[in-house]
């Protein structure tokens, strides 16, 4: 129960820190290709990316320990590895619309 709990508050970590490395991006976008502008892009891939995998490292390893007990569960245990990782799909499309908007 407490690995969920702690799953559950990264994943919304991930999201927070998303959210602040584009306002961050967004204060640089009003300025020509300023240097703010490429440190919030950094920011938005960069931070989700890292608590993803540290996410996806413990999801990782208590699917392997299901997966060796229930077979059956292998589609679930891919699910859930996979579902942190549209954090850091966000964050790149973030950063792609800062520098294209």
């Amino acid at each position: 129960m407490v690995r969920k709990v702690g799953i559950i508050l990264g994943a919304i970590l991930v999201v927070i820190l998303g959210i602040t490395g584009v306002a961050f991006a967004q204060e640089a976008a009003n300025a020509a290709r300023s240097w703010a502008l490429y440190i919030g892009a950094s920011l938005a891939i960069g931070l989700p990316a890292l608590a993803t995998g540290y996410a996806q490292g413990k999801i990782g390893a208590a699917g392997a320990g299901t997966i060796a007990e229930k077979p059956d569960m292998t589609g679930s245990v891919i699910i859930m590895i996979a579902i942190p990782e549209t954090a850091v799909i966000l964050g790149f499309v973030v950063a792609i619309l800062l520098f294209v908007l």
